[in-house]
């Protein structure tokens, strides 16, 4: 094992039992089929999971919209790779040649799978009690300055409810294309707002980030 593959296991505070599984967990699909997606499947639900859990101890107070709006901000695109990034991720990461350049490996979505992989492999190598001391040690920061009460609806929740509370129909999205390889796909998606017929365009990184930024155009319209 490379001195920063034992490196990223101390950050990590935990050392893999098997090593072919930490391996496996970083290398992406474009090097070849013993790549990291079924461990980062895996890894997106065990994540949920602990994540949920520690906000519902954390905040006893919360409500569940509360503790929802949290849990989306901590799991989100966005939050992953800056985790990823402070664990040095890309240092470790194999990736093939379809990927183009290295630089490749520091996009946002490559490294957010990635740790969502070694969190599934943390899972499997060593089992629940110590993926959940893995994920709360990486995340211990952002866990404690999380605050459910100042963090705002989302605008595909906030369109809903204006949308609903003005007796209208709900608002209907659609992927109208989708760009580039696999691993650095970009979407565009519209929303369609049915009482008005109005069409609102959104583009991203990831189907869920388009649709929230097409739903903020409909929110700010509606407004």
């Amino acid at each position: 094992m490379t001195d920063v593959a034992k490196g990223l296991q101390g950050e990590l505070g935990y050392r893999f039992v098997d090593p072919m599984v930490l391996a496996r967990a970083l290398t992406h699909r474009s090097a070849g089929p013993a790549h990291n997606e079924r461990l980062e499947f895996l890894g997106d639900s065990v994540l949920s999971i602990v994540i949920s859990d520690n906000l519902y101890r954390r905040h006893p107070e919360a409500t569940e919209g509360e503790l929802t709006r949290c849990r989306a901000r901590l799991v989100r695109q966005e939050t992953l790779a800056f985790v990823a990034q402070k664990l040095g991720l890309a240092d470790v990461l194999t990736v093939g040649q379809a990927m183009g350049t290295r630089g490749s490996a520091d996009h946002p979505g490559v490294l957010a799978d990635a740790l969502e992989a070694l969190i599934g492999a943390v899972f499997v190598d060593g089992g629940y009690a110590k993926v959940v001391s893995v994920v709360e040690g990486i995340f211990a920061e952002l866990l404690t300055e999380i605050a459910p009460e100042s963090i705002s609806k989302d605008a595909k929740t906030a369109l809903q409810e204006l949308l609903h509370k003005q007796g209208l129909s709900l608002p209907v999205y659609r992927v109208v294309l989708m760009r580039g390889e696999p691993h650095l796909r970009q979407f565009d998606v519209e929303c369609y707002l049915p009482a008005t017929k109005a069409r609102f365009s959104g583009q991203g990184a990831s189907r869920r980030k388009a649709e929230q930024e097409a739903a903020q155009r409909a929110l700010n319209a509606c407004a």
